[in-house]
């Protein structure tokens, strides 16, 4: 299934939602599509729209202020691309820098996306104690940018200029 960004009326990057609740939103006259996916359309035997991958709302919503994006397991491999942060290869789970049982927790800085074949050879040591260097460095996405990346690579860089998160 594909995710769609949701922007405010203006313009500003909500959320993402499911391609089905997209298309609701836009039936009811809730949201209007800004960009459709290239040669998908949503059929049905009244109607007949393209699929949208950035729909706005008609009318602005006002969201509370939020400094930092929640953190999840999913955000985390999604932030590292599914790469495991050890060998490069495909990740499938998520790991703590520090251990929990050393006083690691679930945070954006501590933990990495990593196979399971690295996540089960590290074990309860640190990359330093277990020899395998990190690739990359874990680092905490804006709100903003956790969205962006939960579209994926590929939406991202096919998004409008204006929406890019390169644009300032």
């Amino acid at each position: 299934m594909r995710d769609t960004l949701v922007l405010n009326a203006s313009f500003e990057p909500l959320s993402t939602v499911t391609l089905n609740r997209a298309v609701v939103l836009v039936l009811q006259a809730k949201a209007v599509v800004e960009q459709a996916h290239p040669g998908l359309r949503m059929r049905g035997a009244l109607v007949d729209i393209p699929a949208p991958r950035v729909i706005r709302l008609c009318r602005y919503v006002r969201v509370p202020f939020r400094r930092q994006a929640p953190w999840s397991r999913r955000g985390v491999l999604v932030r590292d691309r599914h790469r495991c942060a050890y060998c490069g290869g495909r990740a499938t789970t998520v790991d703590h820098v520090v251990p929990r049982s050393r006083g690691g927790g679930d945070t954006w800085l501590n933990t990495v996306a990593s196979c399971a074949e690295d996540n089960h050879r590290k074990a309860d040591r640190t990359p330093e104690q277990a020899g395998m260097p990190l690739l990359t460095r874990p680092f905490e996405p804006t709100p903003a940018d956790a969205m962006l990346l939960a579209l994926g690579q590929d939406d991202v860089e096919a998004l409008p200029e204006w929406l890019s998160p390169t644009a300032a």
